[in-house]
């Protein structure tokens, strides 16, 4: 399975980007997939999961309320909608994938895309 996430830029604090992570090589229909961010000098943090049928979602707490997880799998397709940014959203954005169960460990998911780098500026 090959990721590649987009979607990223710059973005004002308060503002909204819509990130995409399109899946190739083979359907993730019976895919956990979830999303991670590094910024710099920090450890890799789970942000948001969703289970391979897409009623199940988790979100860390720094984002709950203001991140929405969702999938497209007739599209192969993962996305993440982040409102109300703050500066602290700033990081590097990787989805990852892992056949069949979901989790919020990043130790658990097999494979990882390049990521989208996400700016907000205050």
């Amino acid at each position: 399975v090959q990721l590649q996430a987009s979607g990223g830029g710059l973005v004002q604090a308060g503002g909204s980007l819509r990130l995409s992570c399109t899946a190739s090589g083979r359907a993730v229909s019976n895919y956990g997939m979830g999303w991670f961010r590094q910024a710099p000098g920090k450890e890799r943090e789970f942000v948001a999961a969703i289970s391979w049928s897409g009623i199940s979602t988790y979100y860390a707490d720094s984002v709950k309320g203001r991140f929405t997880t969702s999938r497209d799998n007739r599209s192969n397709t993962l996305y993440l909608q982040m409102n109300s940014l703050k500066p602290e959203d700033t990081a590097v954005y990787h989805c990852a994938a892992r056949y069949h169960y979901t989790t919020t460990s990043g130790d658990e998911y097999a494979y990882w895309g390049q990521g989208t780098l996400v700016t907000v500026s205050s």
